[in-house]
Parts: C-alpha cells; sequence; structure tokens
C-alpha cells in the first residue's frame, strides 16, 4: 500500500472505533468523559514510558487503560459524595492531565513525548513505524493496533448488543434484571479508554475528542434506531477522516486537525439537512401542518 492509503486506512480505523464507542457516549450523556479520558491517559502513558521506556506497544495500552478507568472511578466517587458529575469530570481531568504535563516535563526529557505530541499527533509519520505478521506482513504499528482495538470493540458491542441497550436506556431496569450495571460502566469505560490509547499517539487528543462525539451527535440527529445510529457514526467518522485529509493536503495544514474540523462540517450539513431534527425539516413542519 502507499504512503497516503496506509495514513486513510489508520485515520479511518480511528474514525469507525471511536463512533462506535462515541453513539453510548452521546446517549448516556457522558460525552465530556471522553474529553476527560483523552486527557487523562497522557498520565497512564508517562508512567508507562517510565517504566519501559517505550511510547509505544503493550505497556502504553495497559497503562493508558488504567489511566482511564481511575478516571471513571475517581469521577463516580466525587459524584456519589455529592459533588456535581460535571464538576467531578473537571476536578479530576484537570488534576490528573496536569501531573501527566508536569511528569513530561520533569522526568521525560528528550524523548519522543511531548504535550504537543499528545494534543496534535503526528500521523504523517505512522507508515515508517512497521511491524511484520504472521499473515498480513508487514504494516504499520498504530495501524495493527487499531485495527486490533476495532475489532475489539465491534466484537464487545455485538456480543453485548442487548446488555450495552438496556443499561444505556434504563439502568435501573438492567440492574433489576440483574445485569452487572456497574460492571458493565467499567468495561465501556475501558473500551473508551483503550481506544483513546490506540488512537493517541498517531491523531492526538483534539482528534479523539472529535470523533468520540461529533459523529455520533451527527448520526443522532440522522435517526432514531440504535443499530442504524452505530453504522452512521461509524461512517461519519470515516467521511471526516477522508475529507479532513483531502482539505489538509489543500491548504497545507494538521492532518489530524483537519480531520477534526472535517467532523464540524458533517455535524453542520447533519444540522441542516437530516430529515428527523433538522433545521430545515424544522422549518418545513408548520407549512406541513397548514
Amino acid at each position: 500500500m502507499s504512503y497516503t492509503a496506509w495514513i486513510l486506512l489508520t485515520a479511518s480505523l480511528v474514525g469507525l472505533s471511536c463512533g462506535i464507542i462515541g453513539v453510548f457516549l452521546i446517549l448516556r450523556k457522558t460525552a465530556m468523559m471522553a474529553d476527560a479520558i483523552s486527557h487523562t491517559v497522557l498520565l497512564g502513558i508517562v508512567l508507562a514510558f517510565i517504566v519501559t521506556r517505550e511510547v509505544s506497544g503493550t505497556a502504553m495500552l495497559i497503562g493508558g487503560i488504567l489511566a482511564g478507568l481511575l478516571t471513571a472511578f475517581l469521577v463516580q466517587a466525587l459524584h456519589t459524595l455529592d459533588v456535581q458529575h460535571d464538576a467531578s469530570m473537571g476536578i479530576v481531568f484537570t488534576t490528573l492531565f496536569a501531573i501527566g504535563v508536569i511528569l513530561i516535563a520533569t522526568s521525560i526529557g528528550n524523548a519522543h513525548l511531548d504535550v504537543q505530541h499528545a494534543l496534535m499527533g503526528e500521523i504523517t509519520f505512522i507508515p515508517f513505524h512497521t511491524i511484520t505478521l504472521p499473515i498480513i506482513g508487514e504494516i504499520p504499528q498504530a495501524t495493527a493496533m487499531l485495527l486490533f482495538v476495532f475489532l475489539v470493540v465491534l466484537i464487545s458491542i455485538v456480543a453485548f448488543y442487548k446488555e450495552w441497550k438496556i443499561t444505556t436506556f434504563d439502568p435501573a431496569l438492567a440492574a433489576s434484571l440483574g445485569i452487572p450495571v456497574l460492571l458493565m460502566h467499567y468495561v465501556f469505560m475501558g473500551l473508551v479508554s483503550v481506544t483513546t490509547v490506540a488512537s493517541f499517539d498517531a491523531v492526538g487528543a483534539i482528534m479523539v475528542v472529535a470523533m468520540l462525539i461529533t459523529p455520533a451527535a451527527s448520526a443522532y440527529l440522522w435517526t432514531d434506531k440504535l443499530s442504524l445510529m452505530i453504522v452512521l457514526s461509524g461512517g461519519f467518522g470515516v467521511v471526516s477522516a477522508l475529507v479532513g485529509y483531502w482539505i489538509a493536503a489543500w491548504i497545507d495544514t494538521s492532518i489530524s486537525g483537519s480531520m477534526a474540523f472535517a467532523t464540524g462540517l458533517v455535524f453542520l450539513l447533519s444540522f441542516i439537512f437530516s430529515p428527523a431534527h433538522g433545521l430545515i425539516a424544522k422549518r418545513m413542519k408548520p407549512e406541513i401542518g397548514t
């Protein structure tokens, strides 16, 4: 595959994984947890680097997942102490992210890990760091990790689709049916964390947040059916990646930033043209009724 094809495939895998996960974040009204976790995983990545001296691989994934789960646990713990949910996220997010930034400044030195890299990523370097897999052959390391994470997310959502659906829309009913709601919550936060960490090195925190929230919000405007919303969200993530790359090549700017911008364009078009909740549809409803 060509250099450009690897970049587009990697970005598309980010869009697919984040798009699927993002639907449940939107429906659970916890969209800003994506912002919190996408920043606090920095602490886990930094700690993993301090231990292993590597900025990629299994250690980074485990460190990021643990940081994400710690974020979810601390937010939930503060909320049970009657601290408002949004305030809990703000406290935990800023504190853990600040610790990660301080550790980068004081303990990392000249390693290829800095705040700019964490926020924006550098997807243009993806094709140069490759590994060899038994059947597939030579493939960029980030692409292989994202492919693995996408399969984990897809299998998890499909295998426990009914459980995710009922715990999302009616946690009380789910608990009465014997479904472990709290366990499902932490498993879901684990999926958010692993998706975030896998995307982090390639595209940075800004694009991760954009891909987790905006395609799902766009899909929410088009349909009320969960399964179709998941498909649309993943598709919007891929479209945003492709359009964003074209914009970046056109005006010679950041690829990740352009892809994040493209998610906003997709949402704007959805906000205007979606048949159920779009601006045009809402303006036409009174005329239909007359």
